[in-house]
């Protein structure tokens, strides 16, 4: 996979891409809530995703959680146009013996799921191909894809649109 990849980008450089705006909003937070821009809205324009927080009355936990989600949506809804024949050096860091280790909420996890969305794309959503590519088996690679909701569901409709059979 390339590093061009916006859900592989850096913090710092994938910033510098984005916009960023400051928001009030309503709801529950007590008397503070409003009195203070602790929204965090982030649009990417070269690809138009978009990810907000607001859920915290820090303006620093709601930019982190923000941009969590960001490089999550880029993720998912942003394709490579030529994935690597073999796995990157940070996916190969992150297996062995056919087994992949992230945790969902650790920051490599948008980039290896770019990686693997990518990987699957190119092998024509056929999960086995896209393992075998990745040195994963069919299931850790399936496994891996449920961890995000929005992937996994992708990934199914593709596969319906083809009319392949969901994944469970």
């Amino acid at each position: 996979m390339s590093d061009d990849h916006p859900a592989c980008l850096p913090v710092e450089k994938l910033l510098d891409q984005c916009e960023v705006r400051h928001e009030r909003r309503s709801g529950p937070g007590g008397q503070h809530r409003n009195k203070v821009s602790t929204a965090i809205v982030i649009t990417h324009p070269p690809t138009g995703v978009k990810a907000e927080a607001n859920e915290r009355r820090s303006q620093a936990e709601n930019l982190r959680a923000a941009v969590r989600r960001l490089r999550v949506r880029l993720a998912v809804e942003v394709r490579s146009r030529t994935p690597n024949s073999m796995a990157s050096e940070l996916w190969r860091s992150r297996v062995s013996g056919k087994r992949l280790s992230i945790n969902p909420e650790h920051d490599d996890f948008p980039a290896l799921l770019a990686e693997a969305l990518d990987v699957v794309v190119a092998a024509e959503y056929d999960l086995s191909a896209a393992a075998n590519t990745l040195d994963v088996s069919a299931s850790q690679l399936l496994k891996f894809l449920q961890e995000e909701l929005a992937a996994g569901t992708a990934v199914n409709e593709a596969r319906r649109q083809r009319g392949l059979r969901p994944l469970h």
